[in-house]
């Protein structure tokens, strides 16, 4: 089958290495709420609706279903571990809507699979004469990484070996073994490690990232290219972790950064060059926190030299350095756009797998998923009076961020809030345990001063924050940003009281009924790369990091925004894609890519085409000594 999926046909377009400049304005059109519903604030950026099919897909935590049409035919997909479960009996239980949706999204993806040569980019790279040069090491992101169970109590020994998150062997036990599932897949409530009798661990090498379940590819594109460069499991690394945890715990229970300090040590000592560091998603934040463990004392004990002495460059692709916003509403309430988007057959289907407080109570139970709660409070995402992306003639901040429509809500709070109010309401609310996992292991402020820059190094809570703590002390270190913009991405919500008499303790839930001028289904959007916003991908590189107390080393960073131009009917967006996690399919990024492994990145230039620089001079965020 692998095979199957994996078959190419030979591309005649080749990648590109820059990108002509593009209207970046947003149309700010919009109704006006009537005098029944008088919204307190009423945002109208644009967006526009995704289908079904693209909502489930990685996107919600339980859309995987959908990529079971990855493959030609039922007759080629073998699953042993289904057992009784048939992909056409789960077809028999969906909606008929979703299900003609997901058959539609297979068509195109088989189209691109035939068409698009993923090994076309290397190839035209090595043609110019390049080569693999430096030791590359890839850290995936949130979700990518598959889990499998190495317990070998009663409950844990029917799926050992089996991969619970990433894999078919997931979606049996989802469906016919929830609780047991549930139970493998959360970690313990007051240790956040693994509950008594359970082990579940992170999947090693390539296999555990290149694809997440049968078809969808993540990594596999970047790795195919690689290879076409020269690179192969000596050469390069994929350093996979159990995103659940939260980091200080992926070093206590696994060794995780040990290991990575250790593979990187010897990389060096055995090519005698320097390690390019790739990341993607929350794998960014995990190599930030590792620049501060390594060097610490209190970490690898490294030396305030080691990142200049083994880090060639940090390859940085679409780092959520300042945090995720739909991570407040997937932890407050077990939503995001994803959910609140779906047709009521969808919603009637996913509340009977999986409710949302049973969501959130997993969300939560997750510690390493609220390392993405958004990093900055006000000064980055604004108050009422205002938010740095606000656009010209918008009616409404972006920085009331949670929203309540006045006489439609009895029980809920009587102001909107803004990020910080949002905060301290879902730890205020929260239960002890999750408020007292989240505070003891991150921290969301702004360090205004070099003394408290410096100090902060000392605090293993502050290393994930880019704007408490400092880029390492590295002169010769080079950093290139790239992520995409212009795919429309959350940036806040409309909330409500859940209904009269429903069977949840769930304070609040989005209010999906509204949706009025450009406020679609209780959901506000602004700019991203589709779930990262435009301020947490772009900020720090177009700005924060040109502050000295942040990069008194003076690191040189290279930033590359890539427009979001997908294929009509390409599921996954096709060569130009800038999707979040579609963009390591890109074939410029995998050219970027392996031009700074084979040690050619000089080549690469800025290319800015959104007006992130414009909004980042609005932060509240200053030189030392400047108050703005």
């Amino acid at each position: 089958m692998a095979s199957t999926l994996r078959r190419r046909v030979p591309a005649e377009n080749k990648p590109s290495e820059s990108y002509p400049p593009t209207d970046n304005g947003t149309d700010k059109a919009g109704g006006k709420a009537d005098d029944t519903t008088k919204p307190l604030h009423h945002h109208r950026p644009k967006t526009r609706k995704r289908k079904t099919t693209a909502i489930f897909l990685l996107g919600s935590l339980f859309g995987i279903i959908a990529a079971g049409f990855f493959a030609k035919s039922n007759d080629l997909i073998d699953f042993p571990e289904i057992g009784e479960l048939s992909m056409d009996s789960l077809f028999d239980v969906l909606p008929a809507g979703l299900v003609k949706d997901m058959r539609e999204l297979v068509v195109g993806e088989r189209a691109f699979l035939e068409s698009y040569d993923a090994f076309s980019v290397g190839l035209q790279v090595r043609s110019e004469g390049l080569s693999a040069y430096h030791p590359i090491v890839m850290v995936p992101g949130v979700i990518s990484t598959g889990l499998e169970s190495w317990g070998t109590s009663n409950a844990s020994r029917p799926y050992f070996r089996k991969r619970l998150w990433g894999s078919w062997s997931m979606m049996r036990a989802l469906v016919l073994d929830k609780e047991t599932w549930k139970t493998h897949i959360m970690l313990d409530k007051k240790t956040g490690l693994d509950p008594p009798g359970i082990k579940l661990r992170a999947a090693q090498g390539f296999d555990a990232t290149d694809f997440f379940i049968t078809g969808y590819w993540i990594w596999n594109k970047i790795l195919e290219n690689l290879a076409s460069l020269g690179y192969d499991p000596i050469n390069s690394y994929t350093a996979a972790y159990d995103w659940r945890l939260a980091y200080h715990n992926l070093e206590t229970r696994d060794h995780y950064f040990t290991r990575l300090k250790s593979h990187i040590e010897m990389a060096v000592l055995l090519q005698n060059r320097k390690v390019v560091l790739t990341s993607h998603s929350m794998g960014s934040q995990v190599v930030f926190y590792f620049f501060h463990w390594v060097t610490s004392k209190r970490g690898g004990g490294g030396g305030a030299d080691w990142v200049e002495r083994h880090i060639e460059s940090w390859i940085n692709v679409s780092g959520c350095m300042l945090g995720a916003l739909k991570d407040v509403s997937a932890l407050l309430s077990g939503e995001m756009r994803d959910t609140a988007q779906l047709n009521a057959f969808a919603v009637y289907g996913l509340e009977k797998f999986l409710s949302k407080a049973e969501r959130a109570e997993i969300f939560r139970a997750m510690p390493g998923m609220s390392s993405m709660l958004p990093i900055g409070g006000s000064a980055i995402w604004g108050d009422l009076d205002g938010a740095p992306d606000d656009q010209p003639g918008q009616e409404h901040s972006y920085g009331s961020f949670l929203n309540f429509r006045v006489w439609q809500n009895w029980t809920t709070p009587d102001r909107n809030f803004t990020v910080d109010d949002a905060m301290r309401y879902l730890l205020d609310t929260a239960e002890d345990w999750y408020r007292d996992q989240v505070t003891r292991s991150y921290s969301w402020g702004v360090a205004q001063t070099t003394a408290e820059v410096e100090a902060n190094e000392d605090d293993p809570r502050k290393w994930i924050n880019p704007l408490e703590t400092r880029l390492p002390l590295a002169p010769s270190l080079k950093i290139y940003c790239f992520y995409g913009v212009g795919k429309p991405t959350e940036r806040g919500y409309y909330y409500r009281s859940p209904e009269p008499g429903s069977p949840t303790h769930l304070n609040l839930t989005i209010d999906t009924g509204f949706t009025q001028g450009m406020v679609d289904h209780g959901v506000v959007m602004g700019e991203g790369d589709g779930t990262v916003n435009l301020m947490s991908t772009g900020y720090m590189c177009n700005r924060g990091w040109k502050i000295k107390r942040y990069n008194p080393a003076n690191v040189k960073i290279t930033v590359v925004e890539m427009p979001h131009e997908p294929e009509r009917f390409n599921p996954r967006g096709g060569p130009n894609t800038a999707d979040h996690v579609d963009i390591l399919g890109r074939q410029n990024l995998n050219e970027f890519i392996l031009r700074i492994a084979a040690g050619r990145g000089d080549t690469i230039q800025d290319s800015i085409v959104s007006n992130i620089r414009e909004y980042a001079a609005r932060a509240k965020v200053y030189e030392e000594g400047n108050d703005g």
